[in-house]
C-alpha cells in the first residue's frame, strides 16, 4: 500500500514444492522487484515468517543452503532501495495475505478480478548451467522502441522516426525489459513473439485454469 492508499494485490500460484518459509521468501521478493520496477523507494514489508524477518533483517545468519541463496538474491535488490525494511507480524495482522496465499483454484481467482495473478514455474533462485553462446535475437516489433531508448537510435525514415519517438512516450525501459504504460495497470511487461506464444500456450494450457473464452484468456494475460 503506497502513502496515499493506493492498493496493488498481488498472489502467487507456484508450479512446485515449497515449505512455509520458501514461499515466504518467494512472496517478499517478487514483492520488492515489482516494487523496484515502480521505481518505489522507501519500503516497509512485513511477513509472519520468524525465520524469514530475521534472516532479511540480519538478526541471524543462513545455515541452510536455500535459505543462504534467497537472503542472496534479497540483498541484491535490497540495494535497489534507499529504505527497506522487513517486519515481523503476526498471522492475524498477516490476515489479507494468507487470504490471497488461499487463492488456489481457477474459480477462486475468477472471482477476484482485482488481485494480479503470477505463476512461478520454478523458484527465483533455480540455477542452471547454461552454454555461453551468443545468440542474436531477431527483432521484432519491440527493437524500434529498444534502440531508441536504450541507444538513442531511429529509424532512417523521418516519418517513422516521428512515429516512434511519439509511440516511445508509452514505453519505458527497466533492466533490460520493455515496458508499457496502462490505464487499468501501473505498466505491462512488453512480450517477444516467442514469449507471447509460450504465455498463450501456458494458460490455454490450463496453468490458471480450465478451458476459457477469448475474454478471459485475455484478462488472464494481463495479469
Amino acid at each position: 500500500m503506497s502513502p496515499s492508499g493506493w492498493t496493488l494485490e498481488y498472489a502467487l500460484r507456484f508450479g512446485f514444492k515449497a515449505t512455509n518459509n520458501e514461499a515466504e521468501w518467494e512472496a517478499l521478493i517478487v514483492g520488492l522487484t515489482i516494487a523496484k520496477h515502480l521505481e518505489v523507494q522507501r519500503i516497509e514489508a512485513s511477513g509472519d515468517s520468524q525465520l524469514v524477518v530475521s534472516l532479511a533483517s540480519g538478526e541471524h545468519e543462513a545455515r541452510e543452503d536455500s535459505m543462504a541463496k534467497y537472503l542472496s538474491h534479497f540483498q541484491s535488490l535490497k540495494s535497489a532501495f534507499e529504505v527497506l525494511r522487513v517486519l515481523k507480524v503476526s498471522r492475524a495482522e498477516n490476515a489479507r495475505a494468507d487470504q490471497l496465499s488461499k487463492l488456489a483454484t481457477a474459480e477462486e481467482l475468477e472471482k477476484n478480478q482485482t488481485v494480479l495473478v503470477d505463476y512461478l514455474d520454478r523458484p527465483t533462485i533455480f540455477e542452471v548451467d547454461v552454454m555461453d553462446i551468443d545468440i542474436p535475437e531477431e527483432p521484432n516489433w519491440m527493437t524500434p522502441f529498444i534502440n531508441w531508448l536504450r541507444n538513442g537510435i531511429l529509424p532512417e525514415d523521418s516519418a517513422e522516426a516521428r512515429k516512434l519517438m511519439y509511440r516511445a512516450n508509452k514505453f519505458r525501459l527497466q533492466d533490460g525489459i520493455l515496458y508499457k504504460r496502462s490505464f487499468s495497470f501501473p505498466w505491462l511487461r512488453c512480450l517477444t513473439p516467442l514469449e507471447a506464444d509460450y504465455a498463450l500456450r501456458k494458460v490455454h494450457e490450463g496453468v490458471c485454469g480450465n478451458h476459457t473464452g477469448g475474454r478471459t484468456l485475455s484478462h488472464k494475460l494481463l495479469r
